[in-house]
């Protein structure tokens, strides 16, 4: 009878401890899920703070100021319900949402300095790209109207555009004062080509094609000229040449 109950209640720690361990091991499960999903948030934060600092940079419409702040208060409230206890994160949401309910002043315009420096002018396109990859992940949410994602994305697009066909020409231009023409030639072409390929045709692609056809135009009378002009000394060498070989020998 005692082996018998001695049996049992080796069975029943048995029991007991393979259940306490399954329940550890899915505790543990759950807390690398959270652990895993607040990291994730808060690379959202610091990826969407980043777009939103860029603004002194890149003209951010009212549109996608609004876009970036939902997002930011979205991943905020997740963190929170992952971490409810957590004061510091419900400040933040709290602070978040005043925020959306805040009035804002959005920048429309196309216009915006281009860097002269290289590393700054690949920084400022990853910045446009990053915003349109931002834009396109709020609108599969169905966090933006499929109308102002269109219009911002558009217009997201000419500024890169913009960014790149400025950057071309004053290469080009600095290339020719530097009496470079090849490489002149091949800033303005890779420009025209551009242009050229855009699946729209405003006021600016329109006046940039004109204005890169005239520097185009230019390095061919240019190159023209500086061929004339070398395969005239050419046939002047070769005379001076045929001269020097026929004329009369000297009797001394």
């Amino acid at each position: 009878m005692i082996v018998s109950i001695i049996i049992v209640l080796i069975v029943a720690l048995i029991v007991i401890a393979l259940w306490v361990n399954a329940v550890q091991q899915h505790k543990e499960k759950q807390e690398g899920k959270r652990r895993k999903e607040l990291t994730k948030q808060k690379a959202i934060i610091e990826e969407t703070e980043e777009a939103l600092m860029n603004n002194a940079n890149i003209p951010l419409s009212e549109h996608i100021i609004r876009v970036l702040q939902r997002r930011i208060y979205e991943a905020l409230n997740t963190m929170v319900i992952n971490s409810p206890g957590s004061k510091a994160l419900k400040s933040r949401l709290t602070e978040a949402k005043e925020h959306l309910s805040s009035n804002i002043q959005g920048n429309n315009s196309d216009a915006l300095s281009i860097p002269s420096n290289d590393k700054q002018l690949v920084g400022l396109i990853q910045g446009i790209k990053k915003l349109r990859a931002i834009l396109r992940s709020e609108h599969a949410k169905g966090r933006v109207d499929s109308q102002v994602f269109s219009g911002e994305d558009k217009r997201l697009e000419r500024l890169q555009l913009r960014i790149n066909i400025e950057s071309q020409i004053k290469r080009g231009v600095s290339a020719q004062a530097a009496s470079m023409v090849g490489s002149a030639r091949q800033y303005f072409e890779k420009a025209y080509a551009t242009l050229n390929s855009v699946p729209f045709a405003d006021e600016y692609v329109t006046a940039k094609l004109q204005e890169v056809e005239g520097y185009l135009e230019a390095i061919s009378v240019e190159l023209r000229a500086s061929n004339a002009t070398a395969l005239k000394k050419k046939n002047e060498q070769e005379q001076d040449d045929l001269d020097v070989l026929f004329a009369p020998k000297k009797k001394w």
